[in-house]
This record gives structure tokens, sequence and C-alpha cells, in this order.
């Protein structure tokens, strides 16, 4: 299948726009100039945006981006990509981004597929972090997930040697569905000692939504792959 089939076929989200608040519309408004990258349908120069070339970290749906940069101010030595479609969340994540004073984080809201096919160039990721994807629970809409072998072939493809894929879900059904669909990637290892789910890496925090669902008896599931070396 090639990228612009695979660009019609999935789509990395569902436009769901919630209320923007005066805040996240203003941090839009004042720093995406500074912090944001406008999709284009050329590739992207990694180490010019950043002015280094440390490690690329890519983020799909970040929501309101309260891990996203968390984990970018643990780990100042990478560089963090995050993609969002939704007004709200790149808002939030920008407030935080000057709150916090973060250099190492870049936006792009935009569907991810399209990011992907053409501003991401092959084997130039250092990870994937795609945390709590809509988990399209009713049977006729899991062709609308956004784990298929399809998508997964493309990360992969944008993968350094050792690269990883780090998913994790609220939703068993889900979970194992994605462990089939990266089960099924001759190119990929389970990282899992059982070759099944890993513990919550110590480096992804708990969300406000996550800690919630613990409360009231929610498990969740973590998933982490790398990508063989030839």
């Amino acid at each position: 299948m090639n990228n612009a089939t695979l660009t019609r076929r999935i789509k990395s989200f569902v436009l769901r726009q919630g209320k923007i608040t005066a805040g996240q519309e203003k941090a839009i408004k004042e720093l995406m100039p500074q912090y944001g990258i406008s999709y284009q349908s050329t590739e992207l120069s990694v180490e010019q945006i950043f002015a280094n070339n440390n490690p690329l970290i890519l983020e799909i749906g970040f929501g309101h981006g309260h891990a996203t940069w968390q984990i970018a101010q643990n780990n100042p030595h990478n560089n963090y990509l995050a993609i969002e479609v939704h007004s709200p969340g790149v808002g939030s994540l920008l407030m935080a981004i000057k709150q916090h004073a973060l250099s190492n984080i870049r936006i792009i809201q935009h569907d991810a597929v399209e990011v992907l096919n053409h501003m991401i160039p092959s084997a130039s990721v250092t990870g994937f972090h795609i945390y709590f994807p809509d988990p399209w629970h009713k049977k006729r809409h899991h062709k609308r997930r956004i784990i298929q072998a399809d998508f997964i072939n493309l990360l992969v493809d944008k993968l350094t040697a050792n690269g990883y894929i780090h998913l994790a879900t609220d939703w068993q059904d889900y979970a194992h569905w994605m462990l089939d669909v990266l089960n099924s990637n001759s190119l990929l290892v389970n990282n899992a000692n059982d070759n099944k789910f890993i513990p919550r890496p110590e480096f992804r925090p708990l969300t406000r939504f996550e800690q919630r669902g613990l409360k009231l008896g929610h498990q969740v599931w973590d998933l982490m792959f790398s990508k063989k070396v030839k």
C-alpha cells in the first residue's frame, strides 16, 4: 500500500472540538509562531528546528499535554515533536511550555498520518508515544482505530534502529488489539518480559484522567516494542 492510500484510509483523529478558553486562545495566537510548526508537504530538518541533533521523540494525540510537558521537562536531552488537532489541547500545552520555560517541544496541529507521510524522514525518530487513543469500543467502529497494521508499518519506517513504540490504553480489548497488531510486524520485538505488557515506565507520568480511573479500579495497559537491528 502506498503512502497516498494510507493517508486516505487512516485518520489519526476525529475532530470533536471542545470549548476553548481565553487563555488557550491567547496562547495559540501568541506562542504558536514560536513553538508551532506549520504543516508542509516536504520533509522537516529536525536539527534545524531544534538547533541540535538530540534524539527525537514524537507524540501523537497529546490531549492537553499534561504528560507531554512533564516528560520533556524531565528529559532535556531529547527533542519532542507533539502532534494534536484539537485547539484547546494545543493551547494548554503552549501555556505549559511557557510556564515551565521548555525549549525542547514543538507542536504540529495537523493530522498525524499526513505529517508522518510528508514531513518526517525515514529512520529519524527514536521513539513514538501514543497514549490513550480513542478505543472505538463498538466492534463496527474498530476500523477507525489508529493502531492498524498499515499505520504501524509507517511508524516502523520512521524509527531509527532500536527505536521504540510506546502505547498505553485503559481499554482491555484495545490493549490486546494493539498487542496483536504490533506482534504481527516482523521488524518489531516486544520489550515485555512475558511478551505481553510492561509496567508503566517511570518516564510516563500519570495523567489526571488516568488517576481518576485507577481510583475507580480501572486498569491501564502499557506496551513497548523496539525496532530490530538488521
